[in-house]
């Protein structure tokens, strides 16, 4: 069993704590049948432009642990110890903590090797504070990780007027000011206004265009946000996109209750 990032340095004031959406990612990627997959289409043998080092990206990435968890078994989990971490959080928060949380994870679990001094090892490069893909460069992505805000609610969250989302204006806000931007910030962790898929339809319309050839995207999805049909919606798009249902926690009431697609192009 591969360890968990240790998230202990880390304020859940206002950024999602670990739950049981988190650790399926973390079980699924890890999981034999992914890490095959994953070892297969990223090893330079497959294609000669796996020669250069996969960039991981996480989008919300919150507290980092998922794409710490990838960046820090990368061996086990690609066969590579080269790949590039990076992570986008409108939460200036959320971006602190997954720097701090990707960096120890990776010292911890590569960093201290002494079987192998001279190998090439996974580098954590930024958190950067914007929405989704947007500061990213076409086709630039090779593993795009999406843990979204899938509840279903009547609307999106809203800033509060008379609060600020920059951290440092933030200072002088009364208590009253400071609890509404918390709350505010919290509930863009979870609140997907309809059918939970506002936020995800915007990050799945953005794939065919921000990964790279090879790349792969995992987005996690609830039953209310219809997996099966987001799947097959992605199968529709043609040219060669393709999207299976890989990751599972459990069935209840006749439903799964989350699942993660993995959504890629046959080259």
């Amino acid at each position: 069993m591969l360890p968990t990032p240790c998230t202990s340095h880390v304020s859940f004031d206002t950024i999602y704590e670990p739950s049981e959406d988190s650790y399926l990612f973390l079980d699924t990627l890890s999981s034999a049948s992914e890490s095959l997959w994953l070892t297969t289409h990223f090893h330079p043998a497959a294609n000669p432009s796996n020669s250069t080092a996969p960039l991981i990206v996480e989008v919300g990435s919150g507290s980092g642990i998922v794409l710490s968890f990838v960046a820090a078994n990368s061996l086990p989990i690609l066969g590579r110890r080269d790949v590039l971490a990076l992570a986008t959080d409108v939460n200036r928060n959320a971006c602190v903590a997954t720097r701090e949380t990707a960096t120890k994870a990776i010292t911890d679990r590569q960093g201290q090797d002494p079987t192998t001094p001279t190998t090439i090892k996974s580098t954590y490069i930024a958190s950067l504070m914007a929405d989704l893909v947007s500061p990213l460069r076409p086709g630039s992505v090779d593993i795009l990780l999406f843990n979204p805000p899938y509840v279903p609610t009547e609307e999106l969250p809203r800033l509060p007027s008379a609060t600020e989302q920059d951290e440092e204006a933030s200072e002088g806000l009364s208590r009253s000011a400071r609890f509404e931007r918390e709350s505010y910030l919290l509930s863009l962790t979870y609140a997907g206004g309809r059918d939970g898929m506002e936020t995800t339809d915007r990050l799945v319309a953005a794939i065919p265009d921000i990964l790279a050839p090879r790349g792969v995207a995992y987005v996690l999805l609830c039953a209310q946000n219809r997996p099966v049909e987001v799947r097959e919606r992605i199968r529709a798009w043609g040219g060669g996109w393709n999207a299976e249902l890989v990751g599972s926690s459990g069935v209840q009431a006749g439903w799964e209750k989350l699942v993660i697609a993995r959504i890629w192009r046959d080259v």
